[in-house]
Protein backbone atom coordinates (compact mmCIF):
# COMPACT_ATOMS: atom_id res chain seq x y z
CA UNK A 1 0.00 0.00 0.00
CA UNK A 2 0.83 3.29 -1.12
CA UNK A 3 -0.41 6.64 -0.92
CA UNK A 4 -0.75 6.78 -4.72
CA UNK A 5 -2.92 3.18 -4.08
CA UNK A 6 -5.01 5.21 -1.09
CA UNK A 7 -5.91 8.30 -3.35
CA UNK A 8 -7.15 5.40 -5.74
CA UNK A 9 -8.74 3.64 -3.53
CA UNK A 10 -10.14 7.17 -2.04
CA UNK A 11 -11.68 7.92 -5.27
CA UNK A 12 -13.89 4.52 -5.74
CA UNK A 13 -14.93 5.52 -1.83
CA UNK A 14 -16.54 8.52 -3.14
CA UNK A 15 -18.58 7.27 -5.83
CA UNK A 16 -21.53 6.35 -3.72
CA UNK A 17 -21.01 10.20 -2.22
CA UNK A 18 -21.10 11.69 -5.78
CA UNK A 19 -24.34 9.47 -6.63
CA UNK A 20 -26.05 10.32 -3.12
CA UNK A 21 -25.48 14.08 -3.45
CA UNK A 22 -26.56 14.31 -6.87
CA UNK A 23 -29.53 12.46 -6.77
CA UNK A 24 -30.54 14.96 -3.84
CA UNK A 25 -32.80 17.94 -5.20
CA UNK A 26 -31.41 20.44 -3.02
CA UNK A 27 -28.89 22.75 -4.91
CA UNK A 28 -26.65 22.80 -2.50
CA UNK A 29 -26.04 18.78 -2.78
CA UNK A 30 -25.52 19.23 -6.18
CA UNK A 31 -22.81 21.49 -5.73
CA UNK A 32 -21.22 19.40 -3.32
CA UNK A 33 -21.78 16.46 -5.80
CA UNK A 34 -19.83 18.87 -8.04
CA UNK A 35 -16.65 19.46 -5.56
CA UNK A 36 -16.64 15.67 -4.97
CA UNK A 37 -16.76 14.86 -8.14
CA UNK A 38 -14.11 17.69 -8.94
CA UNK A 39 -12.00 16.24 -6.28
CA UNK A 40 -12.42 12.81 -7.36
CA UNK A 41 -11.08 13.61 -10.85
CA UNK A 42 -8.21 14.82 -9.62
CA UNK A 43 -7.37 12.04 -7.94
CA UNK A 44 -7.45 10.40 -10.88
CA UNK A 45 -4.42 12.54 -12.64
CA UNK A 46 -2.14 12.81 -9.32
CA UNK A 47 -2.02 9.41 -7.97
CA UNK A 48 -0.79 8.33 -12.01
CA UNK A 49 1.63 11.38 -11.48
CA UNK A 50 3.14 10.17 -7.57
CA UNK A 51 3.43 7.17 -8.87
CA UNK A 52 5.48 7.61 -11.85
CA UNK A 53 7.35 9.93 -10.31
CA UNK A 54 7.88 8.49 -6.74
CA UNK A 55 8.56 5.01 -8.47
CA UNK A 56 5.87 3.68 -6.53
CA UNK A 57 3.87 2.06 -10.03
CA UNK A 58 2.70 -1.30 -8.57
CA UNK A 59 0.42 -4.09 -10.62
CA UNK A 60 -2.07 -3.32 -7.90
CA UNK A 61 -2.40 0.53 -8.51
CA UNK A 62 -2.13 -0.44 -12.35
CA UNK A 63 -5.28 -2.97 -12.08
CA UNK A 64 -7.26 -0.49 -9.89
CA UNK A 65 -6.68 2.91 -11.45
CA UNK A 66 -8.68 2.38 -14.43
CA UNK A 67 -11.32 0.06 -12.61
CA UNK A 68 -11.46 3.53 -9.75
CA UNK A 69 -11.65 5.94 -13.37
CA UNK A 70 -14.50 3.89 -14.55
CA UNK A 71 -16.80 3.43 -11.72
CA UNK A 72 -16.30 7.77 -11.40
CA UNK A 73 -17.63 7.80 -14.54
CA UNK A 74 -20.42 5.02 -14.87
CA UNK A 75 -21.90 6.14 -11.71
CA UNK A 76 -21.84 9.72 -12.90
CA UNK A 77 -23.34 8.98 -15.65
CA UNK A 78 -25.90 6.80 -14.68
CA UNK A 79 -26.82 9.21 -11.68
CA UNK A 80 -27.30 12.11 -14.80
CA UNK A 81 -29.61 9.59 -16.83
CA UNK A 82 -31.56 9.25 -13.09
CA UNK A 83 -32.43 12.99 -12.94
CA UNK A 84 -32.31 13.35 -16.40
CA UNK A 85 -29.71 15.80 -17.31
CA UNK A 86 -28.47 12.84 -19.65
CA UNK A 87 -29.71 10.82 -22.37
CA UNK A 88 -29.82 6.96 -21.79
CA UNK A 89 -28.17 6.46 -25.13
CA UNK A 90 -25.63 9.10 -24.57
CA UNK A 91 -24.54 7.34 -21.05
CA UNK A 92 -24.88 4.24 -23.13
CA UNK A 93 -22.07 4.91 -25.93
CA UNK A 94 -19.59 6.28 -23.28
CA UNK A 95 -20.05 3.44 -21.11
CA UNK A 96 -20.12 0.61 -23.86
CA UNK A 97 -16.58 2.26 -25.03
CA UNK A 98 -15.03 2.27 -21.81
CA UNK A 99 -16.24 -1.39 -21.45
CA UNK A 100 -15.02 -2.06 -25.02
CA UNK A 101 -11.30 -0.83 -24.81
CA UNK A 102 -10.83 -2.24 -21.28
CA UNK A 103 -12.13 -5.63 -22.73
CA UNK A 104 -10.06 -5.11 -25.88
CA UNK A 105 -6.75 -4.10 -23.61
CA UNK A 106 -7.18 -7.11 -21.77
CA UNK A 107 -7.06 -9.11 -24.98
CA UNK A 108 -4.11 -7.48 -26.15
CA UNK A 109 -1.88 -7.86 -23.09
CA UNK A 110 -3.30 -11.68 -22.85
CA UNK A 111 -1.66 -11.75 -26.11
CA UNK A 112 1.72 -10.07 -25.48
CA UNK A 113 0.62 -6.68 -26.45
CA UNK A 114 0.32 -3.83 -24.70
CA UNK A 115 -2.04 -0.82 -25.85
CA UNK A 116 -0.76 2.12 -24.32
CA UNK A 117 -2.74 5.16 -23.15
CA UNK A 118 -2.81 7.60 -26.28
CA UNK A 119 -3.17 11.42 -26.24
CA UNK A 120 -6.61 11.21 -27.49
CA UNK A 121 -7.77 8.62 -24.74
CA UNK A 122 -6.46 11.46 -22.10
CA UNK A 123 -8.41 13.90 -24.20
CA UNK A 124 -11.32 12.05 -23.90
CA UNK A 125 -11.08 11.83 -19.94
CA UNK A 126 -10.53 15.44 -19.43
CA UNK A 127 -13.17 16.09 -21.72
CA UNK A 128 -15.89 13.89 -19.92
CA UNK A 129 -14.64 15.13 -16.49
CA UNK A 130 -15.07 18.58 -17.62
CA UNK A 131 -18.58 17.31 -19.29
CA UNK A 132 -19.96 15.54 -15.98
CA UNK A 133 -19.22 18.10 -13.45
CA UNK A 134 -20.42 20.93 -16.01
CA UNK A 135 -23.73 18.63 -16.33
CA UNK A 136 -23.86 18.21 -12.43
CA UNK A 137 -23.58 22.04 -11.58
CA UNK A 138 -26.25 22.65 -14.96
CA UNK A 139 -28.87 20.55 -12.59
CA UNK A 140 -28.84 23.50 -9.83
CA UNK A 141 -28.77 26.40 -12.27
CA UNK A 142 -31.68 28.20 -12.94
CA UNK A 143 -33.32 26.71 -16.06
CA UNK A 144 -33.83 30.95 -17.53
CA UNK A 145 -30.03 30.85 -17.89
CA UNK A 146 -30.01 29.22 -21.59
CA UNK A 147 -26.56 29.97 -22.32
CA UNK A 148 -25.58 27.32 -19.51
CA UNK A 149 -27.33 24.52 -21.18
CA UNK A 150 -26.14 25.14 -25.06
CA UNK A 151 -22.58 25.41 -23.33
CA UNK A 152 -23.51 21.80 -21.19
CA UNK A 153 -24.46 20.33 -24.23
CA UNK A 154 -21.26 21.58 -26.46
CA UNK A 155 -19.32 19.93 -23.97
CA UNK A 156 -21.30 16.90 -24.00
CA UNK A 157 -20.84 16.56 -27.16
CA UNK A 158 -17.46 17.53 -27.83
CA UNK A 159 -16.79 14.64 -24.82
CA UNK A 160 -19.03 11.60 -26.66
CA UNK A 161 -17.12 12.89 -30.27
CA UNK A 162 -13.79 12.10 -28.32
CA UNK A 163 -14.93 9.18 -26.90
CA UNK A 164 -16.22 7.34 -30.19
CA UNK A 165 -13.11 8.61 -31.93
CA UNK A 166 -10.59 7.55 -29.46
CA UNK A 167 -12.50 4.76 -28.68
CA UNK A 168 -12.18 3.84 -32.53
CA UNK A 169 -8.07 4.86 -32.70
CA UNK A 170 -7.27 1.82 -29.88
CA UNK A 171 -9.37 -0.69 -32.33
CA UNK A 172 -7.27 0.75 -34.84
CA UNK A 173 -4.16 0.77 -33.36
CA UNK A 174 -4.65 -2.62 -31.87
CA UNK A 175 -5.38 -4.13 -35.21
CA UNK A 176 -2.58 -2.38 -36.75
CA UNK A 177 -0.08 -4.15 -34.29
CA UNK A 178 -1.46 -7.47 -34.51
CA UNK A 179 -1.37 -10.42 -36.49
CA UNK A 180 -4.62 -11.64 -37.72
CA UNK A 181 -3.46 -15.28 -37.40
CA UNK A 182 -2.63 -14.85 -33.69
CA UNK A 183 -6.20 -13.89 -32.98
CA UNK A 184 -7.20 -16.86 -35.14
CA UNK A 185 -4.66 -19.04 -32.78
CA UNK A 186 -6.01 -17.96 -29.50
CA UNK A 187 -9.97 -18.80 -30.55
CA UNK A 188 -9.20 -22.00 -31.17
CA UNK A 189 -7.39 -21.69 -27.64
CA UNK A 190 -10.54 -20.74 -26.01
CA UNK A 191 -13.77 -22.89 -26.83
Amino acid sequence: MNLPIALTLFRIVLVPLIMVFLISSSRVSVLIAAVIFVAASLTDWLDGRMARRWNQVTRLGTLLDPVADKLLVAAALVSLVHVEMLAAWMAVVIIGRELAVTGLRGVALSMGTVVPASSLGKAKTVSQYVAITVLILEKGVSPDLEIFHLISRGVLWIALALTVISGVDYFYRFFLHTNPKDLVKDKERWP
